[in-house]
Formats: C-alpha cells, sequence, structure tokens
C-alpha cells in the first residue's frame, strides 16, 4: 500500500492516544476496547478517521489506536489477532496467504494527476510520445497503463523520475513534458506554469489508497461495534462531502492535535476542502464499484494476480457494515 504516493501530510504526528508497539507485543487496549492499528503516525491526513472513533465512542465503542512502524506490521497484527481493526491496503495479504481479512470502508483514495505541456492538448496526441513515471512497475505507471488502454494509445519511451516533487522541477526546467504527479504538486505546478502545462483527464474511478478492515471473525462476533464505526465513518464522509471544515470543527471540540503548531492546525481546512473536491474521499464509503477498481489498479500494478475480472468482491469485503449504514442514514 501507499506505493508511489506522495503525502502532503505525512509525519505530521497526533501525540495524544498514540504509542510505538512491535508487532511481536500483546494487546494493547483494556477490556472492551476496539483495538485499531495504523501502520503509520496518526496525522492531519487521517484526523478524519480519529474523529469518526470518537463519534462511536460517543455511541459506547470505546477504542484505543496503536500506531505501527510500517503498515506490514499493523495488518501482521490483525493476522495475530493482537489488534481489532486496521488501516491499510490489504488486497496482496488476503489474496497471496489467504487469511480471512475482510474490508469494510474505503477511507481514501488514489488521487493523481496526469499533467503535460501544452504541446499535448489530449491523451490522443500522447500516442507514441515520451512519459515519465515515478518508478518500473509503481501506481504511476499503473495509472498511465490504465488510461492507455482506455484512450487506445501507447506510450513512447517510458523514463523514470522517483518523486512528484521531482518530476514537477524536470517539467518546470524542460527536461520532460508528461508525466503523473499527487494532488499538491499538481496544484504547485499550475499555480506556478499553468500557461505552460495543464492536467488531462484521470482515472474515473482511482483506486483505494487507505482501507478500514478487521478480520472475518472479529467482524461477526463484533458486529455491533462494526456497525457503529462505518456509520460513523459513512456519515463523517458525507459531513465532508458537503462541509469540509467539519473536520476542523470537531478536531477542535474534542482537542484533537491540540499540541500541535499552529501551522499544522492551518493545514486542516484546506487538506479536507481540497481533498473533497478532487475526490480522495468517496461519500459512499467504497463498496462494490470501488473493489472493482481497485482490482484493476492493483493487477495492473503487479500487487495482485489477476485478470481482475476474475477476482470476486465477497473474498475481500464484507459490505454488510457499510450496506446497514446507507440503509440507517438513508440517502
Amino acid at each position: 500500500m501507499n506505493m508511489m504516493v506522495s503525502r502532503t501530510m505525512r509525519g505530521l504526528a497526533l501525540a495524544a492516544g498514540v504509542t510505538a508497539m512491535l508487532a511481536t507485543a500483546g494487546p494493547a487496549a483494556a477490556a472492551g476496547k476496539v483495538r485499531v492499528a495504523l501502520g503509520d503516525v496518526l496525522s492531519v491526513e487521517t484526523l478524519a478517521v480519529a474523529i469518526a472513533l470518537e463519534r462511536a465512542k460517543d455511541r459506547g465503542v470505546d477504542y484505543e489506536m496503536t500506531a505501527f512502524a510500517k503498515e506490514e506490521l499493523a495488518i501482521q497484527s490483525i493476522v495475530n489477532g493482537q489488534m481489532d481493526i486496521g488501516i491499510g491496503t490489504p488486497y496482496s495479504v488476503i489474496q497471496k496467504s489467504k487469511v480471512p481479512l475482510k474490508i469494510v470502508f474505503q477511507m481514501s483514495r488514489l488521487v493523481f494527476f496526469p499533467v503535460v505541456s501544452n504541446k499535448y492538448p489530449d491523451w490522443k496526441s500522447l500516442n507514441g510520445q515520451p512519459f515519465t513515471f515515478h518508478a518500473r512497475g509503481t501506481g504511476t505507471e499503473a495509472i498511465g497503463n490504465i488510461i492507455a488502454k482506455r484512450e487506445g494509445i501507447q506510450f513512447g519511451d517510458r523514463s523514470y523520475v522517483p518523486g512528484s516533487e521531482n518530476r514537477i522541477i524536470a517539467m518546470m526546467n524542460g527536461q520532460i513534458d508528461a508525466t503523473i504527479v499527487d494532488l499538491a504538486n499538481k496544484n504547485l505546478l499550475m499555480s506556478k506554469a499553468s500557461d505552460r502545462f495543464h492536467v488531462l483527464p484521470g482515472l474515473d474511478d482511482p483506486a483505494s489508497d487507505e482501507l478500514i478492515f478487521a478480520s472475518a471473525g472479529w467482524l461477526k462476533d463484533n458486529q455491533q461495534a462494526a456497525d457503529i464505526i462505518v456509520e460513523e465513518l459513512l456519515r463523517l464522509w458525507r459531513d465532508m462531502k458537503s462541509n469540509p471544515a467539519i473536520v476542523e470543527e470537531e478536531r477542535a471540540k474534542r482537542g484533537l492535535l491540540s499540541d500541535q503548531p499552529k501551522e499544522i492546525l492551518a493545514e486542516v481546512v484546506p487538506f479536507y476542502t481540497e481533498g473533497a473536491k478532487e475526490g480522495l474521499f468517496d461519500p459512499k464509503g467504497g463498496g462494490a464499484k470501488a473493489a472493482k477498481a481497485d482490482f484493476d489498479f492493483y493487477t495492473e500494478a503487479g500487487q495482485m494476480q489477476g485478470p481482475a475480472s476474475s477476482l470476486k468482491v465477497g473474498d475481500y469485503w464484507d459490505l454488510g457494515p457499510l450496506e446497514r449504514a446507507a440503509k440507517k442514514l438513508g440517502g
């Protein structure tokens, strides 16, 4: 997971309630608490999940979140039964190990942008032309391959420059003319050189970046708690669509990130406003449609074995909590 993702807020830690933990450690939470495993440091970009969990806590579902050094450790903690709910992208683990993990909610999507010189007015004009990706076999190349198939074109020479920010510099210096970058660097390029570059249509259904998942056994034994958590996630994701500033309102009300510098807190509203606008957060919470988009993307990226059409949603997702949440919330 997080293959090639250049996160704008990575490393901005939420200190409150987060502890470092090895996968070999024992259960961390007190009896009755839902143990949540995060394969990274909790940050502004995952603040919405913490708010949804706080809302679930208001309804009687207490939790404790643990930050792991790597996503692999977080997933392993779910497999070992040390944690109950994980945040990550477990598709490859589920397929290769046949571990009964089930995804219940799409937290965020891989929203990347094809940016090109104005000499390429559309995708057809890129047929046979050079294109630059992050690295061979990574997500940017998977996105490019999927779009090329959709547009009926083939790229010419492929080059590789790691880091969206480095590819933007190369574009500004006239070294490359076409690439795929993350949201922050797309905005940077357009703010500095919109007279020289423009954005081409990307994927209609971006693949998942972060997902909420748990073991099938835990979901069966804790259906009420799981349903409340998914319901609060879906409720907040819907709220963010119409009012992204609600994340900052809830953060302030609940005292989250209270020890962080003002410049970090100032990023909350812009991050969620831009994310909601660009489709980073699906107000439907993912589901079967998201799973099929993920199958296309992750098989193309080499993270799953295909063909994508042979993969079954039910082998990877438990749609029950999301369907019950949508029915309860209406709309």
